[in-house]
């Protein structure tokens, strides 16, 4: 099987690239080999491609930036998508598109199921909406996965930001008020095979297990490392409210948790909780710091 993943060097093409090195018939396009905000240069090199499965974990994900960078926005997470899935069609290959849990509005108190009506509140989350639509339209059983807080060892996220300014200062905060769910770029990579050869397209949430606010989110990380005998002069995180949040250009949903039902139903498992994805990434790549 001849697999090709576009956005090869972020935080989750670098995860996907490694675990399938050495299963599958690899390779990547990183932003500089391809760049989804040049349409042109999309449909030439997907075109002249061989592949079977072609994985878009590429996207404009500056979700302040966006607000101010709309055009841009949406060439690159809404028309370029749409662009890959019809080249995918005609080539009678896969494609799995990554979205992402701000597409909702954030004003439901449940778990967001794949039926729910996304409505988005920022330009970063109409522009994923309209990727993930002109992915479907394209009619080639594509499958869309929303996931949301994603973390791993290849480019740091919130947990790694949160980790270094407790190693640097006795005193971190995090945002109390706002809800979703961390995913484990590893278990992203370790699930998504079973959808190489399914027919299932569509939409589908995967997250680990759970939810947390911000500050629990790195309480538990912070924990973990004092566990793993990481030094770090802060113990405990401090709570913030979004309303303090005065440089943020674009509103966040306040809880965007994702249902991982359907998952569980069409893979026989649910995902582990978002602690042990946690614990286990911090033994693995902060102990042997």
């Amino acid at each position: 099987m001849k697999i090709v993943i576009i956005g090869a060097e972020g935080r989750l093409g670098a995860a996907l690239v490694r675990e399938y090195r050495d299963k599958y018939d690899v390779s990547g396009f990183n932003h500089a080999q391809l760049d989804l905000w040049n349409l042109d240069d999309v449909r030439e090199k997907l075109r002249a491609s061989r592949f079977d499965v072609l994985i878009n974990a590429g996207a404009f994900t500056n979700v302040d930036l966006c607000e101010t960078e709309r055009d841009r926005a949406f060439m690159v997470n809404g028309e370029a998508p749409g662009i890959v899935a019809e080249i995918c069609r005609q080539k009678g290959a896969k494609l799995i598109h990554f979205s992402t849990d701000y597409v909702f509005d954030g004003e439901k108190r449940g778990p967001y199921t794949e039926e729910d009506e996304a409505k988005p509140i920022s330009v970063y989350g109409e522009s994923k909406l309209a990727g993930e639509k002109n992915v479907l339209a394209a009619d080639g059983g594509h499958l869309v996965v929303r996931v949301s807080w994603v973390f791993g060892p290849d480019r740091p996220s919130f947990v790694d930001g949160m980790i270094k300014r407790a190693q640097e200062n006795e005193k971190v905060d995090a945002i109390s008020d706002k809800f979703s769910t961390p995913t484990y770029t590893h278990d992203i990579a370790r699930m998504l095979p079973q959808f190489f050869d399914r027919v299932q397209g569509g939409i589908l949430h995967f997250a680990n297990a759970g939810e947390c606010s911000w500050e629990e989110y790195a309480q538990w990380a912070l924990d973990c490392c004092h566990e793993a005998g990481l030094s770090l002069k802060a113990r405990t995180v401090g709570a913030l409210k979004l309303k303090d949040m005065s440089s943020w250009v674009a509103r966040r949903p306040v809880y965007s948790v994702l249902s991982t039902e359907k998952y569980a139903q069409l893979g026989g498992t649910s995902p582990r909780t978002w602690r042990d994805a946690v614990a286990d990434y911090i033994t693995r790549f902060y102990s042997k710091k």
